[in-house]
């Protein structure tokens, strides 16, 4: 018994301290993005390198603000990144609740389509959307950034499906014996059930729009169009590369997915409360 309950705690431990090394690990960087935002060039090239700045230059962050269009970009990620956001849990729920709950001609076919997109790299699909763009004259405008992300997401179509998949079919059945149609209960039912899966989606949706460098690069030519990741990229020089300042506009860049993903959270865990109705 006591063999037993050793081996138990001594498995706890180990575990416990995998656990924390890769937490370290996985964190290091961003702890070396924040204390080198407060460095100057000097203290990020000194052998052996320090962690602790000494002394801390937060001017570092006034000059990163002043120094490219932050405020323009800021205002265009939020736009792009709000309007796919919004638009891709509308559109992607109610693919989802068609594949998973209505019955329809080649309906599996069909969803095995929309699995097969998520093989295909981004980049292959970047000059056929680039020449669709150009033709509809949206190159250089914000649209060309919403429109073909805003409308299809074979990911979050995937997820959803999963979810409703695993919802209570009796909720529906009740819900049409007392005359409600497909639109009621997607809206009345299946959206505040799902709500965690949206929650998780949105976060995933938000944080790679906002991130997303390769898609404006492409797209984009004119400043007062960049969005943020482009506007971060203006501290890379030709020959050098201010770091000092790329670590304060990065810092500066990461605010609000910090606040996204500490409100998305705490929705995530008040829905999980909520999975006890699924069969």
């Amino acid at each position: 018994m006591e063999t037993g309950r050793g081996a138990r705690l001594v498995g706890t431990a180990l575990l416990y301290l995998a656990v924390t090394l890769g937490s370290i690990i996985m964190i290091l960087p961003f702890a070396w993005m924040l204390l080198g935002s407060v460095k100057d060039l000097g203290q990020l090239y000194q052998i052996p390198p320090n962690w602790i700045p000494n002394p801390f230059v937060f001017q570092n962050y006034v000059n990163a603000w002043n120094s490219v269009p932050f405020s323009t970009g800021y205002m265009n990620s939020a736009i792009v990144t709000v309007t796919v956001v919004l638009a891709n849990l509308l559109t992607c729920s109610m693919a989802a609740y068609a594949f998973a709950r209505i019955e329809f001609p080649f309906r599996k076919t069909l969803f095995m389509l929309f699995l097969a997109t998520l093989m295909v790299p981004e980049q292959v699909t970047i000059i056929p959307l680039y020449i669709i763009m150009r033709n509809l004259g949206l190159i250089d405008t914000l649209f060309s950034l919403i429109i073909p992300y805003a409308l299809f997401n074979a990911f979050g179509v995937f997820l959803l499906r999963q979810f409703i998949k695993g919802l209570p079919i009796d909720l529906e059945e009740a819900a049409i014996v007392d005359g409600a149609n497909r639109w009621t209960i997607y809206w009345r039912i299946i959206m505040p059930l799902i709500r965690p899966a949206l929650a998780a989606f949105g976060i995933f949706t938000f944080l790679f729009q906002w991130n997303n460098f390769f898609r404006p690069l492409i797209f984009l030519n004119s400043v007062e169009n960049y969005t943020v990741p482009l506007a971060i990229n203006f501290f890379r020089g030709q020959y050098t590369t201010d770091f000092a300042l790329l670590m304060a506009g990065s810092a500066i860049s990461i605010i609000p997915v910090l606040i996204v993903y500490i409100i998305g959270q705490r929705q995530i865990i008040e829905g999980i409360a909520t999975t006890g109705m699924k069969q």
